[in-house]
């Protein structure tokens, strides 16, 4: 499809669901008429986004991660996108292939099965066979791809600007920040190499744990285009048989599953960020194989910190560390209400901890990312992606044993983790480099200290307060100076109207010259729309405390 092709769709996407509660500026939760279920409107967005084509999925499925800026409703329908599409011909397969291996697919393969075993936008999986006998997957990626998502991603870019979309609504919830995220998240996912590096990151990291297994990657046979890796052999989670369940112990595999992702996340720092049923494999030996981890997201050890402060603290009940933890973490707005804040995070986090072992984890965390987004709070994207991360793990662990629990496997895992994160700190490299930091700061202290009371006796100490946002402050300078402006051309035009009133001319209407009527009406209007424009926009301005009190 054209850019201009691509520009009209997008602007009648838009134009279409234009009163949708995603371009809304008021918080996603106030709109949702109540409970998760979806809507008529919301599957009709997520069907016209999906018919936009494969970088559209893709932006759906990375919004229903989000519930500070989407509706339940729609992140219920965006969260049902699937990623399909029409197979590629095996002959452009057989292109691709040696496009990116420099040798053709027969001199490269034993066999090369031509019917795909998995078909997405993105790529196609074929099962193959390596000279040695090893049996393996071939990950092929679609032709001009990245260019065609990095031009969808700009036309959307200019389609925004030109519009001026990223306005109230936009800056509040940081829309261009996440546009900037998932156009990071997207491309790496194109790159095959990183991919690669998960597969090895994650086994190396998944040793321990001897039912779960990642593919090997097979690097001399790979590119950032093309991935082979071992070939999965089994069947679909969502695909076990009743009469398998008792010999394969189920439960057993759910809670090692659980255990494994939980350590990846807070342990290791990397959150494999679409752990769905689809994506694991049974094996015959009842182990299980997780697939798919181009999408993977690395937490820095703070946050993983803090993560887990405010995980454990949920699973425990406790809502004023949870809200204290979560309000550290995200960047507070300017209207944010820290006092109804913490009592509606008190309120959810007793009512999960009431419910037994019955409520989901990722559930409840999604709704604490809402309650944020309703008092003012723009949540870190790791806590929103984990939510997403820790429902789809449930999802998984319910298809294996439909007594799993989250919460359950938090609860028992908790002091594991909390070791492991101390023993983190404890690391013989970073206790060395803290010291060396500690040792710089005692050597500079005095001459810092001699500076600071010099500055301080010439008078020349200065604070420098970097808190407003620059462009919030230089629009609201534009929109003074514009009221100053028409006020300062309606005036004029009532004094010159004024003036030519007593001029004699031929030309009247209703026994008053008509130009200088003329310019008094135009003043009039100009005037009126002025103390309109300034009551409204005064108005919209008033905090919320003010316009909407509890």
């Amino acid at each position: 499809m054209s850019e201009g092709a691509k520009l009209s769709s997008l602007s009648a996407f838009l134009l279409k669901h234009r009163s949708s509660p995603l371009f809304k500026s008021r918080p996603p939760g106030a709109s949702a008429p109540g409970g998760p279920e979806t809507s008529p409107e919301a599957e009709e967005f997520a069907a016209d986004l999906e018919k936009l084509g494969p970088t559209f999925v893709k932006i759906g499925q990375m919004l229903s991660t989000r519930p500070d800026l989407v509706p339940p409703d729609y992140l219920v329908a965006l969260s049902r996108l699937q990623d399909q599409a029409t197979p590629m011909p095996f002959e452009q397969v057989l292109e691709r292939i040696e496009a990116e291996l420099g040798l053709a697919a027969r001199k490269v393969f034993q066999t090369l099965e031509p019917v795909p075993i998995g078909t997405a936008s993105f790529a196609q999986v074929h099962a193959a066979v390596l000279p040695s006998g090893r049996r393996v997957a071939v990950k092929v990626q679609r032709p001009q791809l990245a260019e065609q998502v990095e031009n969808d991603l700009s036309s959307i870019g200019r389609l925004i600007a030109s519009l001026g979309l990223v306005t109230g609504v936009g800056r509040r919830y940081g829309f261009r920040e996440w546009l900037d995220e998932f156009r990071t998240s997207v491309m790496t996912e194109l790159d095959y190499g990183q991919e690669a590096d998960n597969l090895d990151a994650f086994r190396e990291n998944l040793a321990p744990y001897a039912r779960i297994h990642v593919p090997a990657p097979v690097r001399d046979y790979s590119t950032r285009r093309l991935l082979t890796m071992d070939l999965a052999e089994g069947i679909r989670v969502t695909a076990i048989p009743d009469v398998a369940r008792p010999e394969a112990d189920l439960g057993a595999l759910a809670n090692e599953l659980g255990r494994a992702y939980l350590d990846q996340i807070f342990v290791h720092g990397l959150i494999h960020a679409d752990p769905h049923p689809g994506n694991m494999v049974l094996t015959p030996e009842h182990e299980l194989i997780l697939l798919d981890l181009g999408m993977v997201a690395y937490v820095p050890p703070r946050m993983r910190d803090q993560l887990l402060k405010l995980v454990v603290a949920t699973v425990d009940g406790r809502g004023e560390q949870v809200a204290e933890t979560f309000a550290h973490m995200g960047t507070r707005l300017e209207d944010f209400d820290e006092a109804r804040f913490t009592r509606e995070i008190g309120r959810r986090v007793a009512r999960y901890s009431s419910a037994g072992v019955a409520e989901s984890e990722g559930s409840v965390l999604m709704d604490l990312i809402r309650i944020g987004a309703e008092a003012g709070l723009r949540p870190p994207a790791e806590l929103a992606i984990l939510g997403k991360t820790l429902l789809n793990l449930e999802s998984v662990a319910l298809a294996l044993d439909p007594g799993a629990s989250m919460k359950q496997a938090l609860s028992e895992h908790r002091d594991h983790l909390f070791r492991q994160r101390a023993a983190a700190g404890l690391d013989l490299s970073r206790l060395a480099t803290d010291l060396f930091d500690m040792q710089e700061l005692v050597r500079d202290a005095p001459q810092r200290l001699s500076v600071l009371l010099r500055t301080l006796a010439d008078n020349r100490f200065r604070i420098h307060v970097a808190g407003l946002e620059e462009s919030r402050l230089i629009e609201s300078i534009q929109k003074i100076a514009n009221r100053v402006t028409a006020g300062v051309i309606a005036a004029a035009m009532i004094v010159g109207a004024a003036l030519i009133m007593d001029i004699p001319t031929s030309r009247t209407l209703l026994g008053y010259p008509v130009l200088a009527l003329l310019m008094f009406l135009v003043a009039a209007g100009l005037g009126a729309g002025l103390v309109i424009s300034s009551l409204l926009g005064d108005r919209r301005t008033q905090p919320r405390h003010e316009k909407d009190p509890l």
